[in-house]
């Protein structure tokens, strides 16, 4: 099969290369990729960034968003059969969907929204699982509270500006004025021009930021929010919660303690919560996901559909920051 891999971290392009099919475990299905989700995770693991929490062996096959029909199940698989349209975001350790198959365990496997193409699909999984585990398992976001979600135009924050609403909540975000069209029709009660204007001058008593960008706009969250709000970032800074949620070793641990030390100081002082999430695969979270999505609730939002030999430009494309919504590669 035809795939997309480094063999060592680097800034340069992936390399197309021919490998072996892969073999069905007891517990996996093996699936036809016929559409990848490409997520700026991609472009961090092939540089190297979370090698020492991730630590991968080459060569590595890239991508974590997958949409396809399966072709072989193991002997212990009952849910799934041969034929079905399913899709997945991948465990770590076992990512790959930069190729034409893969194999997956069945328990983050689930079955494709109906009413979703494959390229829909494969857009879907790692960002609505971040937005499920940020906004549902970790804020417990009620009807009536106000949330902050940053860069609402980006992958995750088309999602999580959908779910919010449909938990009641009041959403503030951060775009261009260009995507503002787009934010109101997702649901956002609250557009900031993050070109022209200063969110923290706007935004007062908010329960929850959802924080995407660097520290120093993670420090700016600390301020809008109320006593006993939740910061909640997705890009760091990690906290040593990280080295006992993923089974890290006790250096990494005080690594991490040391890391975040500065922005748990100001949170403490500030009478607010700060917690780092690094989100995870779950496919009883994308069950629940895919009732929202048929019952259009969550709608995909897709920038661009590139085809698989151009998976390059694709990954180049999500690295730019210029996306809006959503990349994906056509495999099939």
């Amino acid at each position: 099969m035809k795939a997309f891999i480094i063999n060592k971290y680097t800034k340069d392009s992936l390399q197309l290369a021919d490998l072996p099919a892969p073999k069905v475990g007891a517990n996996e299905v093996v699936v036809e990729v016929h559409s990848a989700g490409v997520n700026l995770l991609d472009s961090k693991i092939k540089t190297g960034e979370f090698k020492l929490m991730i630590p991968y062996k080459f060569p590595i096959i890239l991508g974590h968003d997958v949409a396809g029909i399966i072709t072989e199940v193991g002997k212990n698989i009952t849910r799934f059969k041969i034929g079905d349209e399913v899709y997945s975001r991948t465990p770590d350790y076992h990512i790959g969907t930069f190729t034409e198959y893969i194999s997956i365990n069945e328990k983050y496997v689930e079955f494709k929204p109906k009413n979703l193409s494959m390229e829909e699909a494969a857009s879907m999984p790692l960002v609505a699982l971040t937005a499920w585990q940020a906004l549902v398992e970790r804020a417990n976001l009620k009807k009536g509270q106000k949330i902050f979600i940053q860069a609402g135009s980006g992958g995750v924050g088309t999602v999580a500006i959908q779910l919010a609403k449909h938990l009641g909540a009041t959403v503030a975000t951060t775009a261009s004025n260009k995507s503002f069209e787009l934010l109101k029709c997702l649901g956002a009660d609250v557009i900031i021009d993050y070109k022209t204007q200063d969110f923290e001058s706007i935004l007062k008593d908010y329960d929850v930021v959802l924080n995407s960008q660097d520290t120093k706009t993670l420090e700016k969250s600390l301020k809008i929010l109320k006593t006993g709000g939740k910061a909640i970032s997705i890009s760091g800074p990690p906290t040593p919660q990280l080295a006992n949620d993923i089974g890290l070793p006790w250096y990494l641990k005080i690594i991490l303690t040391l890391i975040s030390f500065s922005i748990k100081s100001k949170a403490k002082k500030n009478h607010v919560d700060y917690s780092f999430l690094f989100m995870r695969a779950e496919g009883s979270q994308l069950q629940e996901i895919t009732k929202l999505i048929e019952a259009n609730i969550i709608k995909p939002v897709i920038d661009k559909v590139f085809a698989f030999e151009k998976t390059n430009d694709a990954l180049k494309y999500v690295e730019s920051g210029r996306a809006k919504g959503k990349v994906v590669i056509k495999i099939k």
